[in-house]
């Protein structure tokens, strides 16, 4: 079962697989939704629900892919981009959000967003969403 990680433990972020790839989202069913889509496919998910959580995990164990929710209890993902890319550019950045428009898209693609989905979403379009990211050089 997939554990919500806290700032103490963000060591373990990572369990099984191949992959690293980290969840920040404020939904937890969206959490479980995208660690379940991701572990069938051998990928190692885990989450946080905040920026400043997401930050301690970047620096402990840096995933290879990020999935971004843009409305966070502590900020907006979209200002959170830069961050990542100034401090981790190898990882691959797909934001996810129910707030989908199309200044938020630009913002997003302006800041270095690898890809930008809307929600709801499916594993159809998770999987393609992966899949186009590490076509284009994901690690």
């Amino acid at each position: 079962m997939l554990e919500k990680y806290s700032i103490v433990d963000t060591k373990k972020l990572i369990i099984n697989g191949n992959l690293k790839v980290l969840i920040v989202d404020d939904e937890l069913d969206i959490c479980y939704l995208l660690s379940g889509i991701l572990k069938q496919r051998n990928f190692r998910p885990g989450f946080v629900n905040t920026l400043s959580d997401a930050k301690v995990a970047l620096r402990n164990d840096t995933p290879s892919l990020l999935f971004l929710d843009n409305r966070l209890p502590d900020g907006l993902g979209l200002e959170f981009i830069p961050y990542v890319k100034q401090n981790y550019p190898e990882c691959k950045i797909i934001m996810i959000t129910a707030h989908d428009s199309a200044a938020d898209r630009k913002t997003a693609h302006e800041n270095g967003v690898d890809l930008f989905i809307g929600k709801p979403l499916s594993r159809i379009l998770i999987n393609n969403a992966v899949d186009q990211c590490m076509k284009s050089g994901g690690n």
